[in-house]
């Protein structure tokens, strides 16, 4: 009854009520800060590896949380179908999120402006994110493959889709297996401390972001005190 009525609602009600102090106390620490001009060679690895892994994740999660197993059948998508574009797509998306993440925190970790200007909070958001994904990738990429290839939609989605409901199905998380009782009750408290980390940036929608003018690192090579930069 806790982890699967109880502390969902727990984790959902810090999440909203966090992102509204946040945005009213304290706006403009809302974006991400960019590190880029620290280092960009490992950054640039890293990071498109991390956030276009974490969309594809994300739009995963929605195909096999919201959208119901029946909807599948009526298009035609039998079950040995959905796994297999869901191992191939899920497994892919994973292993793109995990790299990022270890990348981006190896980063992190070695140097020293980094280091510097990285907070606890930091740390603790890129490991959460990291023990999340690197569960997920092993259910999908391992679990899948070499135990059972465990049907979430008609137990884990319709316990999830009832949470919005009010009337929580609990007894649909009595008999999944460990390991998927382990990756939600963790996604659901990175959930529950994501306001208070950098990864509140996740809500901010980019609608000015392709008319923007961009920002332009120059360096200082070439430039001597007093006079204009040589040619």
């Amino acid at each position: 009854m806790f982890w699967w009525v109880i502390f969902p609602y727990i984790a959902a009600t810090l999440m909203i009520a966090g992102l509204l102090y946040r945005f009213i106390r304290s706006p403009k620490s809302w974006a991400a800060p960019s590190t880029e001009f620290f280092e960009k060679r490992w950054l640039r690895i890293g990071s498109p590896l991390f956030h276009y892994g974490i969309i594809f994740a994300f739009v995963g999660h929605v195909m096999g949380m919201l959208i119901p197993r029946s909807f599948y059948l009526a298009l035609g998508v039998h079950d040995e179908m959905y796994h297999v574009f869901a191992i191939a797509g899920g497994g892919l998306a994973g292993v793109m999120v995990v790299a990022g993440l270890i990348i981006l925190l190896i980063r992190k970790m070695s140097h020293a402006r980094l280091r510097a200007h990285a907070t606890w909070a930091d740390y603790f958001a890129i490991l959460m994110v990291l023990i999340v994904s690197a569960l997920g990738t092993y259910i999908t990429l391992v679990y899948d493959t070499t135990v059972t290839a465990f049907e979430y939609r008609t137990t884990i989605g319709p316990w999830f889709r009832s949470l919005f409901t009010f009337q929580p199905q609990y007894e649909l998380m009595e008999v999944i297996p460990t390991i998927f009782k382990v990756h939600v009750v963790s996604a659901f408290l990175l959930f529950a401390v994501l306001p208070f980390t950098m990864l509140v940036h996740m809500f901010s929608f980019p609608a000015r972001y392709p008319t923007r003018a961009p920002i332009q690192y120059r360096s200082r090579v070439g430039y001597r005190k007093g006079k204009e930069p040589t040619r």
